[in-house]
């Protein structure tokens, strides 16, 4: 049986729109950067759920970039990613400060960052042919691009199709969020559980 994270990146680069997202941020050249949470998830379970991969509400640019924590940097990126590709609903994300916005210590990378999210199975993203820790990170040389799967938890968690939370966030933030983005109405196989 073929390994999570290389699944995860064989379906990445099979996905037209989804590829064509990863060239257009990898123009920018930003540091650490990654496409994220939906981007994967949604993906993943889309196809366990056997139904066409759903419209995305936005693709998460996430980056890390310590020198430079000007939200109109991330407004900045935005433009310059929408006049390359004007239909995607990007949203750019500079990790490097948003633990201001979330109230947690500052983060030291884009995993570090991750593990923040209040589930687990939403941290998780994608990025080309850059060097991350090893325990972390698959590349798939194989594929016409050099995918690398990134999460801090474990990518086998979205084929157990589970909501796991995240005890770093509280449970009310969690519960807010399964109930407002419909996760259990859109993937009815899905389960929340506790560890």
């Amino acid at each position: 049986m073929i390994e999570p994270s290389q699944q995860i990146a064989q379906w990445l680069s099979e996905d037209k729109y989804r590829y064509q997202a990863l060239l257009m941020a990898e123009k920018l050249h930003l540091p650490q950067w990654m496409l994220a949470a939906g981007f994967v998830r949604n993906l993943v379970w889309d196809k366990l759920h056997g139904t066409a991969p759903r419209p995305l509400n936005d693709i998460d640019l996430i980056y890390f970039d310590a020198n430079n924590l000007c939200a109109s940097q991330d407004r900045d990126y935005e433009e310059q990613l929408r006049a390359l590709a004007p239909d995607y609903p990007w949203s750019v994300k500079n990790q490097a400060r948003m633990h201001l916005n979330n109230n947690d210590q500052a983060y030291t990378s884009c995993l570090d960052a991750m593990s923040f999210w209040p589930e687990k199975e939403t941290a998780i993203a994608v990025t080309i042919n850059q060097t991350m820790a090893e325990n972390t990170v698959v590349s798939i040389a194989s594929l016409p691009l050099a995918l690398q799967v990134v999460t801090p938890f474990c990518s086998q968690r979205l084929f157990q199709l589970t909501l796991t939370h995240n005890p770093k966030k509280s449970k009310q933030l969690f519960q807010h969020r399964v109930d407002n983005k419909h996760w259990l109405q859109d993937y009815p196989l899905l389960q929340v559980v506790s560890e």
